[in-house]
């Protein structure tokens, strides 16, 4: 071995949250998988690669700081949307766990009611690259997808800092029914020096020295799992006449409630209540409220698993 590889490799970690929720969301909902992105998982392949790039043991490749930036409601907006600010406490145990420092920026909510992230891809840039002089990382890993940060892969690179990149592209249907694209910045992804594209990973699954299974924690029934991106919800939930129906169809995340007088309701996995979207059947029957969304087409929100 050469003294390179006797080297400890050093490696920070760094996550756009807000990114990184909307991730775990469409594996939990959307994809097959239905399980969320484990973070522990995650840092082991993280891990893994590099060992496996710089041909060395694994031992000599850890990551020695994590760090996580989103923007976060206020403890009286959480209150206000039922288990959310359980959940958000309960993420952060997670995080915790994992040795990952969280860093949050209140949410601002505009004068027509929309929720705006301000400031936290550049609060990001700034305590990579401080944190990059002053500990000295090899390698950074940015989970994220958004070309704000190629100006800091270059000043990472002035540094001798090598930068891997874990992104996802994918297509979804949000709360409203619509078709949604997740696609990474071209320019991000040419900046950095290992970029890892995770749904071919995943999708693949032709690595027989790791398995991908270990990048998803192991779902339990009948319990919401963590982390449920609230803010994927553009507008508050609407009071309206309570009713009850079966399912009619199950799609990726989302689906339909059998109600004749408008060719049946479009409901998302966000709007369930005390209920886990992966437990739902068709047939099942269900609790709902009526509502309207954003073109004023009826759907259903509330909606919640009547259960023997």
């Amino acid at each position: 071995m050469s003294d390179s590889q006797h080297k400890l490799t050093r490696i920070g970690v760094f996550y756009d949250g807000n990114y990184f929720l909307h991730v775990s969301n469409y594996y939990a909902y959307h994809h097959e998988r239905r399980g969320r992105l484990s973070i522990a998982g995650l840092h082991d392949f993280i891990r893994y690669k590099r060992a496996e790039e710089e041909q060395k043991d694994m031992h000599l490749c850890q990551i020695v700081d994590a760090h996580y930036f989103r923007g976060r409601l206020s403890a009286q907006e959480a209150s206000n949307e039922g288990n959310r600010l359980f959940y958000d406490r309960l993420f952060d145990d997670i995080l915790m766990m994992e040795g990952v420092t969280t860093h949050y920026l209140p949410v601002r909510t505009t004068h027509f009611g929309q929720r705006q992230e301000r400031g936290i891809d550049v609060w990001m840039a700034l305590e990579a690259f401080e944190l990059a002089l002053h500990k000295h990382f090899d390698v950074i890993v940015l989970i994220a997808s958004d070309s704000d940060f190629v100006p800091l892969v270059r000043k990472l690179h002035t540094l001798g800092v090598r930068v891997m990149l874990f992104v996802w592209d994918y297509d979804f249907f949000d709360e409203e029914g619509r078709r949604r694209s997740t696609v990474t910045s071209q320019a991000l992804w040419e900046e950095v020096t290992y970029p890892m594209a995770m749904e071919k990973v995943i999708n693949e699954d032709n690595d027989p020295n790791f398995s991908v299974n270990k990048l998803f924690v192991e779902r339990k029934r009948n319990l919401t799992a963590p982390g449920i991106d609230a803010e994927e919800i553009t507008e508050p939930i609407e009071e309206g006449e309570v009713s009850r129906s079966t399912i009619f169809s199950l799609k990726d995340g989302y689906g339909f409630i059998n109600y004749p007088q408008t060719n049946n309701l479009f409901f998302h996995f966000s709007f369930l209540v005390d209920t886990d979207f992966n437990d739902l059947r068709e047939g099942d029957m269900v609790e709902f409220t009526l509502s309207k969304n954003d073109r004023g087409e009826p759907i259903a929100r509330n909606v919640k698993l009547l259960r023997d």
